[in-house]
């Protein structure tokens, strides 16, 4: 049987793509192929919005699934080079992404063949489900390990869908890396397998229906209200880091002053003795 030929394919610079197949009636798989880790630049963040836009205005409502043809990885988060040396990244690219996934107007699934790190798991987790590889892959927030903090978006997703806040403790304050099984057992993923166990959940569960009244989008958005917030208001989440920060850094004064006068008074003592 000839392989069955894509619906459209974008191009993700510089020799990158996304590929739009159907699996199955009225179910929209989109495979990015970004070499070498499916890293989240503006160019790939542009292309996946364009084809979340195209699958929900020039196609039956269904159901959206993402994967990746590299087989190592989802994607291995963000490119700080690209994500860092413009201001309008993350309102302009990465946050509208985020955005249009968490409140698309189908039922998401992501499936996570291999790694996802960082802003590659973030990205998972604004699907409404996900399902991972059992034989290949973790799942990690390394931003301990790199010393980069959590933007406020990046932190209240986790909070709204995890089912126990022990687990994003671990994930956050470890970086603990999940196998499948773990990533199962703590709800961070729904199901184990790929495509045809995606499938058969999608039939399973009902979900190419699941659009037809028109409000799938509007509930996800009221569902997942904070996040959303977060989202659309990046100047107010960048002063409240800022703010943070500030806090920080007078904190840290007073404890130096404080640790300052001890040593001084038990330096005194100990000269009187």
């Amino acid at each position: 049987m000839p392989p069955i030929p894509p619906l459209f394919k974008l191009a993700i610079e510089p020799k990158g793509s996304i590929t739009c197949t159907q699996p199955s009636p009225r179910v929209y798989l989109l495979t990015f192929d970004s070499a070498p880790d499916n890293r989240l630049t503006p160019d790939f963040c542009a292309a996946f919005l364009l084809a979340l836009d195209i699958v929900d205005r020039r196609f039956d409502k269904g159901v959206l699934v993402t994967t990746s043809a590299i087989p190592k990885f989802y994607s291995n988060g963000l490119d700080f080079e690209s994500a860092f040396k413009s201001k309008s990244f993350f309102p302009e690219s990465l946050y509208p992404l985020w955005k249009r996934l968490l409140t698309y107007p189908m039922p998401t699934i992501a499936l996570i063949n291999g790694h996802a790190f960082a802003a590659g798991i973030m990205t998972a987790m604004m699907h409404d489900y996900r399902f991972m590889n059992p034989h290949r892959g973790f799942l990690c927030l390394n931003e301990l390990e790199f010393g980069a903090s959590l933007k406020a978006p990046m932190s209240s997703i986790f909070r709204q869908k995890l089912p126990s806040p022990n687990t994003y403790r671990t994930m956050v304050l470890e970086a603990k890396r999940f196998n499948a099984l773990e990533a199962l057992q703590e709800g961070i993923v729904d199901g184990l397998g790929m495509v045809p166990e995606g499938l058969k959940f999608i039939q399973e569960m009902g979900l190419v229906d699941k659009a037809k009244s028109g409000v799938y989008g509007q509930l996800k958005a009221e569902m997942w209200r904070e996040t959303v917030a977060y989202l659309d208001d990046y100047v107010g989440s960048e002063k409240l880091i800022e703010e943070r920060m500030r806090g920080e850094e007078r904190l840290q004064e007073r404890c130096e002053r404080r640790v300052a006068e001890w040593e001084k008074s038990k330096d005194q003592k100990g000269a009187k003795l």
